[in-house]
């Protein structure tokens, strides 16, 4: 069961009405609200108020005189260089505001309080040793919070603390320190200007494990607390500043976090690190090894890797800090989840190969999960690796099975048998309709679930592409007609690769339509399910590059324009290690980021298979095509083109063809360059 939700706190405000006028302490005695005062304001010529954290109330009507001023002043301490006095052997501090000559026409009179338990939300940073930076806005309980840090240390760890204690406000006025800071030793500051002395002479006179300063403010006691940080010792302190960025913007005390220097970078490494040649660097390690943000009194903000987080900060990074916070049910951690860095580089299996080596293409089947579509697929939709009705062809599309469209006919009239398995939008209903359009989510960078076909319009091809496109496909379809039509005849009767011209086209046509319903709202699997369509916004890389592509796999994908419309965005390495605009709004939206190597076709239709699942790898497919490119060649004598690959996917191809003792040739000019197999005494006329 968790802890009450309490803090032991000690306050002396008895003490401090001791020192106020008879008439100010009856109006505080008949407050409601008394254990959430913070101070008492006193200014000459205005009526007395007592503030709290959410507001203030007047304690009196009338307007506060000199004989009011005067009998605060008798009843305390004296006032040191910064107007500063307190009540031995209280935490309370009185602040004096004084005009030109001298006189006190004003006094703030703050209620110090020794809360026992607060830093149980930092605990764990404090017990390991490291030296913590505790910031935020005034009265919010920095120094309550470093009080009872530096009693837990030398209490219950048995540590040697010495306080710092420059104007009384740690351990209270007095030669005497108050209780709340157990058996820590305190060292007291003549003046406020020599605070930074007396931060030294600690280390070297006393040998303290621990150092506990409040308030650092200038440049020497920043340099002074760096020296404390390198010889070892755990320093605990607070700064002016809400915020890391504050301190970062301090160049007084940015040195706290490791100072800030601009650094001109060599033409070559600042081509290597795609950036501008003059950067933003931390210039040396940080003082401290955390930084801690209070929000309020149970809320806090950890830095817990200042020099990360600085670095990261430099870099435009977004950041992920932890969120604690403390309630009833004890002390809550909320750690957000990091975004890549380009410092990081990107791991080889992030992206499964398609920047560097990794583990290569994806092999599993199946939906990544349902977290990974809005559209929520579910059921039979897991394990479709493949589709009724079509087979997966060399080059990477989906093409008819054999026999021609009733099989996909059969495949769509099997999915409303199966539409309660699916679900109940299945059937083509409304539903259904939603579902076709429905966008990704990102669940993590290039996550690749597989995504089968819909029906999408097809951007229209450029006029120069046109021939060449053309040539390809009827390249890849000779191939593919004359390995068809061995497998249906099984060796049986003469095939002629000339003699086989039918239009595939016309068949996929074929299929295409006899497998939409009759809505006309897409394919149908087996398990009924209307697929969605992927919406790539390209950045970096050629947009008509990847309309042919998509063109080629024959996808459900559309070329976005923006980003609010894009399901997922494809871009290149220098664009993703630069950070543009474009790819950190993607971030921010979690929208899954596809890195490619190059600006080319072959990369963007890995990519996209990749994500539909379309093969498990283009290489292997290659050599299959090239395995039965082989067999046709030596039972029917007839020369075959296999589709266009790269250099080394050919020079296999060579290989294959010279240990089946047949003559090959490559042909063509690159992207588009492929192998042609002969029978053994044929000999090519190209060379």
């Amino acid at each position: 069961m968790a802890e009450p939700f309490e803090h032991e706190t000690i306050d002396d405000l008895d003490a401090l009405l001791d020192a106020l006028p008879p008439e100010i302490v009856t109006a505080i005695r008949a407050l409601e609200n008394r254990e959430g005062l913070i101070e008492v304001v006193m200014d000459l010529g205005r009526r007395p108020e007592a503030r709290y954290p959410e507001g203030e109330a007047t304690l009196l009507e009338r307007e506060v005189n000199e004989a009011d001023i005067a009998y605060v002043v008798d009843h305390i301490g004296s006032f040191g260089d910064d107007n500063r006095a307190g009540i031995e052997r209280t935490l309370h501090r009185i602040s004096a505001i004084r005009n030109r000559n001298g006189k006190i026409v004003g006094l703030t009179c703050r209620i110090g309080r020794a809360v026992y338990g607060t830093i149980e939300i930092i605990a764990d940073f404090v017990e390991t040793g490291k030296s913590l930076l505790i910031m935020g806005r005034p009265g919010i309980g920095k120094t309550t919070m470093l009080r009872e840090a530096a009693r837990v240390l030398a209490d219950d760890l048995d540590k040697r603390v010495v306080v710092v204690d420059t104007s009384n406000e740690i351990a209270g006025d007095g030669d005497i320190p108050h209780p709340a800071i157990g058996k820590a030793r305190r060292m007291q500051v003549r003046t406020p200007s020599l605070q930074h002395e007396v931060m030294i002479e600690a280390v070297e006179n006393h040998m303290p494990q621990v150092i506990v300063i409040d308030e650092i403010g200038t440049e020497l006691e920043a340099q002074a607390a760096r020296t404390i940080a390198e010889r070892g010792v755990q320093l605990i302190g607070t700064a002016h500043g809400n915020t890391l960025d504050n301190l970062m913007l301090n160049p007084t005390l940015s040195d706290l976090i490791g100072g800030i220097q601009s650094v001109t970078l060599g033409d070559e490494e600042a081509r290597r690190r795609r950036s501008q040649k003059s950067v933003l660097e931390r210039k040396a390690p940080p003082t401290f090894d955390v930084v801690i943000e209070i929000q309020d009194r149970e809320r806090v903000l950890v830095h817990g890797d200042v020099a990360d987080t600085v670095d990261a900060m430099l870099r435009g990074d977004p950041l992920a800090p932890e969120l604690r916070w403390r309630d009833e049910e004890g002390v809550h951690r909320s750690q957000a989840r990091p975004r890549p860095s380009p410092r990081e580089q990107l791991a080889a299996d992030r992206f499964s190969g398609l920047i560097g080596s990794g583990a290569g293409w994806r092999t599993e089947p199946g939906w990544r999960g349902d977290a990974g579509y809005r559209g929520g697929f579910s059921g039979p939709e897991r394990g479709a690796g493949t589709r009724p009705g079509f087979r997966p062809g060399a080059s990477g599309s989906w093409r008819p099975a054999r026999g021609g469209p009733a099989g996909a006919a059969a495949g769509a009239a099997a999915g409303p048998a199966a539409g309660p398995a699916a679900g109940p939008s299945g059937d083509g209903s409304p539903g259904a309709s939603a579902r076709l359009d429905a966008p990704f989510v990102a669940g993590d960078i290039a996550d690749r679930g597989p995504v089968e076909r819909g029906t999408a319009p097809a951007p229209e091809p450029r006029a120069r592409d046109a021939r060449e496109l053309s040539r390809q496909r009827e390249w890849r379809e000779s191939a593919s007609r004359a390995i068809d039509a061995l497998k249906a005849d099984e060796g049986t009767g003469p095939v002629n690769v000339a003699d086989l011209e039918a239009d595939d086209e016309a068949l996929m046509d074929r299929a295409l339509a006899s497998a939409a319903d009759e809505n006309g709202e897409g394919l149908r699997v087996a398990s009924s399910e209307t697929l969605p369509t992927l919406r790539v916004l390209p950045q970096g890389i050629s947009r008509k590059r990847l309309e042919q592509a998509i063109r080629e796999l024959q996808l459900p994908v559309i070329v976005a324009r923006e980003v609010d419309e894009a399901d997922v965005v494809m871009t290149i390495r220098s664009e993703y290690k630069q950070k543009t605009p474009l790819v950190r709004e993607a971030e921010e939206r979690n929208l899954p980021i596809y890195v490619l190597k190059s600006n080319t076709i072959p990369q963007m239709q890995s990519s996209l298979t990749s994500i539909f699942a379309l093969e498990v790898d283009p290489r292997e497919a290659a050599l299959r095509e090239t395995e039965e490119a082989i067999g046709v060649v030596m039972q029917r004598s007839e020369p075959v083109e296999l589709s266009p690959q790269n250099a080394y996917v050919r020079r296999l191809q060579h290989q294959m063809a010279e240990r089946a003792n047949l003559v090959s040739r490559s042909r063509g000019r690159e992207p588009y360059r492929r192998v042609r197999l002969y029978p053994d005494p044929a000999k090519s006329p190209w060379h």
